[in-house]
C-alpha cells in the first residue's frame, strides 16, 4: 500500500536496471538531451545528465538498456474516459458505462466494472497511455471513478487509487426557442416559461440532494457526541461523505457556458472542490475558472465550433486561452469513444500548433492529470523517488510519425502488442497470387 486508497499495480519481481543515453523528458524539470535513469525496486532511484562528469552509481549486476537516439517520457494519464467499460458501442452487452436507476447513484464504483481483457487497453498502451480514469455515465450523480494502471489480471490489481472523484452531469441550461409550428410532434412543445420552470426544478432537486447529503454527514460526524444518536446507515449518503466534506473533488461534466457558470457558482457557494470535465465553452469564462482555481479536463480540441459566430480554430486555441488566464488544463478525448484514447498526444500537439507551449502540452498529458487524480507524488514525471512508469519513443511524442517502442509500468516492462500490430503483421505477410 502506498497510502490511503492507493495500491501497487500487478506485483512484479524486484529488479535493478539502468536506461542510458536517452533524451529524458522529465516534464517537471528541464529536458536532458543525453541522460541515464536508474531503476531499483520499481522506483526511479536517480536521474542523471550523462554529459556531466558525475554519472549514475549502480551495482555491478545492473542490467543496462541502451536508449541512444530514443526519447523517454513519463506515462500518459488519460482522465475522463470509458476505457475498460465499453468495447463496441453498437453491442449492448459490451457497454457497462451506466448504472441502472435514475438520477442519483453516488455509491457506484466504476473501477469494479473494468474489463482487464479489453482489446482497447493494449491499443491505448501502444501510444504511451499507462493509466486511465474510467468514469460512470448516465445519471445526474453517476457515481465514483478510480484510477487504473493499464496492466493487471484483475480490476483489483489494476486499480491504484479509489476513489478519485464523484461525477456530476450538470442539467442542460439552454432553452428551445422554436415555435410550436416548427415542432413535428406538437405535444412536445413547451413555452419558454415552462422550460425555465422545469430547468429551475431540476437545479433545485440537484441542490436539495446535496443539502440532504451534508445533513447526513453532519449527523454521522456528531454521532456519539453529547448523546447524539447515530443515523441509520444509508449507502448512497455514506458514499457522499468525503465529497461533501471537500476532501475529494466533484468532477462536473458541463460544456455550455451557462452550465459552466452555474456549476462554478454552485461549487464555490458550497465550498466543494470542483474539476470541470468536457469544458467546450470553458475558454469563454477562462478568468472565472482561474479566479476560482478550477482545473479543466478538456475534451474538445478536435470538436467542431458550436456556433457559427465562433472562429474555425477556437477549439484548437482554447487550451492556450485557458493557460494564459491561469487555468490548469489536462487533455482528454472524452468518454464517448474509448478507441480514440490513443489520440491524446495528437490533441496536445494540435494545441501546440495553435499557441500552447510544448512543455504545457506534455504536462497536460502527464503531470497535471496526476495532480488532479491525487497521485502526483508517484506518477506524472520522471523524478527520483517516483514510480518507474514511462515509455520510450523514437521521436517527439507530439509528432504523429513517432512510434512508441517500449513501456514500463511500476518497473515492469509491458508488451506493446495489440490488435493493430497483430493485424499489421497478418496482412503484411499475406501471400499474393503469382
Amino acid at each position: 500500500m502506498i497510502g490511503t486508497g492507493l495500491f501497487c499495480a500487478a506485483t512484479v519481481r524486484s529488479e535493478t536496471f539502468l536506461l542510458t543515453e536517452a533524451t529524458i523528458h522529465t516534464v517537471s524539470g528541464a529536458t536532458i538531451s543525453r541522460g541515464d535513469v536508474l531503476i531499483q525496486d520499481r522506483k526511479i532511484k536517480g536521474v542523471f545528465d550523462a554529459s556531466q562528469p558525475t554519472r549514475a552509481i549502480y551495482p555491478n549486476d545492473t542490467t543496462k538498456i541502451d536508449l541512444k537516439g530514443q526519447h523517454l517520457y513519463p506515462g500518459i494519464i488519460a482522465l475522463n474516459t470509458s476505457l475498460g467499460l465499453i468495447e463496441i458501442g453498437a453491442v449492448r452487452a459490451t457497454r457497462d458505462t451506466t448504472e441502472v436507476g435514475e438520477g442519483y447513484t453516488p455509491d457506484v464504483q466504476s473501477w469494479t466494472a473494468i474489463n482487464p481483457d479489453s482489446e482497447l487497453i493494449p491499443v491505448a498502451r501502444g501510444n504511451g497511455v499507462t493509466h486511465a480514469q474510467p468514469v460512470p455515465q448516465g445519471n445526474v450523480v453517476a457515481g465514483q471513478s478510480g484510477l487504473v494502471a493499464l496492466d493487471g489480471w484483475t480490476s483489483e490489481q489494476m486499480t491504484i487509487k479509489k476513489p478519485v472523484a464523484l461525477h456530476l452531469y450538470w442539467p442542460q441550461m439552454e432553452l428551445d426557442t422554436r415555435s410550436k409550428e416548427e415542432f413535428q410532434d406538437k405535444s412536445k412543445w413547451k413555452s419558454l416559461e415552462d422550460q425555465a420552470k422545469e430547468r429551475q426544478k431540476k437545479l433545485k432537486a440537484f441542490d436539495d440532494y446535496f443539502q440532504e447529503a451534508r445533513a447526513y454527514e453532519k449527523a454521522r460526524s456528531a454521532a456519539g457526541k453529547n448523546g447524539v444518536a447515530d443515523p441509520e446507515l444509508n449507502p448512497s449518503w455514506e458514499a457522499m461523505r468525503p465529497f461533501v466534506r471537500g476532501e475529494l473533488p466533484l468532477m462536473i461534466h458541463a460544456d455550455e457556458i451557462r452550465q459552466i457558470k452555474t456549476a462554478v457558482f454552485w461549487a464555490e457557494t458550497n465550498r466543494y472542490k470542483m474539476i470541470l470535465a468536457g469544458g467546450r465553452d470553458a475558454w469563454k469564462v477562462a478568468d472565472l475558472l482561474a479566479t476560482n482555481k478550477i482545473p479543466v479536463v478538456y475534451d474538445y480540441v478536435f470538436g467542431l465550433p458550436p456556433r457559427d459566430t465562433d472562429a474555425y480554430d477556437i477549439q484548437f486555441k482554447a487550451p492556450e486561452i485557458l493557460r494564459k488566464a491561469g487555468v490548469t488544463v489536462a487533455f482528454s478525448v472524452g468518454p464517448g469513444d474509448a478507441s480514440l484514447l490513443k489520440n491524446i498526444p495528437y490533441d496536445a500537439a494540435q494545441s501546440v500548433a495553435f499557441g500552447l507551449p510544448e512543455s504545457e502540452a506534455l504536462k497536460g498529458m502527464t503531470l497535471y492529470p496526476a495532480q488532479l487524480a491525487g497521485v502526483a507524488d508517484h506518477l506524472g514525471s520522471i523524478e527520483a523517488g517516483k514510480e518507474a512508469t514511462f515509455f520510450v519513443a523514437d521521436g517527439d511524442i507530439l509528432d504523429i510519425r513517432t512510434n512508441v517502442k517500449r513501456m514500463w509500468i511500476a518497473g515492469k516492462e509491458i508488451s506493446l502488442e495489440n490488435r493493430h500490430t497483430r493485424l499489421y503483421e497478418k496482412y503484411r505477410n499475406r501471400p499474393f497470387p503469382k
